[in-house]
């Protein structure tokens, strides 16, 4: 049957996580139509298009489907709109995107016989190689059963794919997840299941948070003491770690490979004990600190009198900078001890001026718009519960706003009282609390077509293996992902909760762990 002759579908019947703008059915007096990909794929794809080609061929191949005849075609189509409304959607490409130009608008269209993705630009191709790979799952994971919402295979044989036509573009360009690697250590290889983790949910930024109190954890060849000295140590005395120049650009490949920015983050003028203990002459005494391995924060600061202090921050940036593929460098600010406005604004905008000369653009959490920020700054929003008169001038100064509330998207808040992993400063936050907010509304004084995307965040004070951290992610950065790629007249409780619960077949699949959050049916 034709694609022309296609009907509205809903949602729920290909389980989409985030859910696409759009999807038609293919119907035939019969019921719905499907491609059978047992027999195995043929990939067509222009040489240009080599790289996200073979990113799906190993998606691919991983759920068992290998070479054959079913042709899946790749390719660029510069009539693919790139542009949707509302114009909001700003683009990662620099420091001042076209806010018009939507890079991962696509479309996936797979008949009885084919499959066809197109996009104008390469990061629409990613973010439909995602969506395909997350039916084809859906498909090999789906219960042994008939049914024509979600088409099942015969026991051995390779996935059935609902016959669709999916036009889609995210509602925010920025869909990050900011993952703590300083109050204890996440390896190079749990950060790669990470991305792998963010890319099947169409999430494109990682802020990896570098730096704090409890250690230093990326090797900087100006100033090799800075993990020498201060990466062997982590909250309640854990063993610390960090990556070094090697694991850092493995990081960045395997994101690149994905579509995924690094963001790096280098916490200043706060959160320095490492770097004083590291550096004794930051400190006005030239004495260094002790290590630090607890929890409470706004004790440690630098000092912008100290001749130190200067020539710190243009080496640590210069060389990120040097490191660093993307275009962004994340300054911190977050937390202060007590200290003169001017001060901690001299502080701010001394990184800030290094981060421009390293050729990159500043990102900050909320305390830094006291500063005066560089044009095109991304100002990341996290305490609702403050005067935000700051940030709202720095937006209309030209600055960016990055949604990162606390009550809905750290994840490393409890889900409920008395939860064996996380803190609460903030609340609980339980998976319903983490869809159901609408990311216009979350700060007053600011324009939807002003926010350039939602980011959450996941703090490790309490977590210390790769299962922790997967059960506090897990379902909630769903949530998250689809708060930042659906438009808000596509969002639902009741359907996400049916959504989510299949797509936790993909995860167990994988090897995955995830906390049974409420209001789910896991047992799909």
């Amino acid at each position: 049957m034709a694609m022309a002759e296609n009907e509205e579908l809903s949602h729920e019947c290909v389980g989409l996580v985030p859910r696409p703008r759009h999807v038609r059915a293919s119907v035939s007096p019969s019921g719905p139509d499907t491609l059978d990909l047992s027999p195995g794929i043929e990939l067509r794809h222009p040489a240009t298009l080599s790289g996200p080609a073979g990113l799906l061929r190993d998606l691919l191949a991983d759920l068992g489907v290998g070479v054959g005849p079913v042709p899946v075609t790749v390719a660029l189509d510069e009539s693919i709109p790139t542009t949707v409304e509302p114009d909001h959607a700003h683009g990662l490409t620099g420091p001042a995107p076209d806010p018009k130009v939507d890079r991962e608008a696509y479309r996936l269209v797979i008949t009885p016989d084919h499959v066809t993705l197109s996009a104008a630009q390469e990061a629409g191709i990613l973010a439909g190689i995602a969506t395909l790979a997350q039916l084809t799952a859906l498909a090999v994971t789906a219960p042994a059963r008939e049914s024509p919402a979600t088409p099942s295979s015969p026991a051995g044989s390779g996935p059935v794919l609902p016959a669709v036509d999916i036009d889609d573009a995210p509602r925010f360009a920025w869909r990050g997840l900011s993952l703590d690697v300083a109050r204890h250590f996440f390896t190079a290889d749990e950060v790669v299941e990470v991305l792998g983790l963010m890319f099947d949910l169409r999430l494109n930024v990682l802020h990896l948070h570098l730096t704090d109190d409890q250690g230093w954890r990326l090797a900087l060849a100006s100033r090799p003491e800075l993990t020498q000295r201060s990466s062997g140590s982590a909250v309640g005395g854990g063993p610390g770690g960090y990556f070094t120049s090697e694991d850092y650009a493995r990081i960045q490949e395997a994101a690149a490979r994905r579509g995924i920015t690094v963001v790096p983050e280098i916490d200043v003028p706060g959160h320095t004990n490492a770097a004083l203990h590291a550096v004794p002459e930051l400190n006005p005494s030239d004495v260094a600190p002790e290590v630090y391995t607890g929890i409470e924060v706004g004790f440690s600061r630098l000092d912008p009198t100290l001749p130190a202090t200067g020539p710190f921050l243009r080496d640590v940036f210069a060389d990120l900078g040097a490191m660093t593929a993307g275009p962004w460098i994340h300054i911190g600010g977050d937390e202060p001890p007590e200290m003169d406005r001017a001060e901690y604004a001299r502080l701010v905008e001394a990184a800030a001026r290094e981060v421009v000369a390293a050729g990159k653009a500043v990102v900050a959490w909320q305390e830094a718009a006291r500063a005066s920020l560089p044009p095109g700054s991304v100002v990341q929003f996290w305490k609702e519960d403050e005067p935000t008169e700051d940030v709202v001038a720095a937006i209309d100064a030209g600055a960016r706003l990055l949604l990162s509330p606390a009550t809905r998207v750290y994840l490393d808040m409890k889900y409920r009282p008395g939860f064996e992993l996380g803190l609460e400063w903030a609340g609980h936050t339980e998976l319903r609390e983490a869809y159901e907010w609408d990311p216009a509304g979350a700060l007053p004084g600011v324009r939807e077509e002003d926010i350039v995307g939602i980011e959450a965040a996941v703090f490790t004070e309490t977590l210390t293996t790769r299962e922790d951290l997967l059960v506090m992610l897990l379902p909630r950065l769903a949530a998250v992902a689809e708060a930042a790629w659906t438009p808000q007249s596509g969002r639902d409780w009741p359907a996400f909760a049916t959504r989510v619960g299949a797509l936790a077949r993909v995860w167990e699949r994988g090897g995955l762990v995830w906390y049974r959050s409420l209001g789910v049916e896991w047992d799909q």
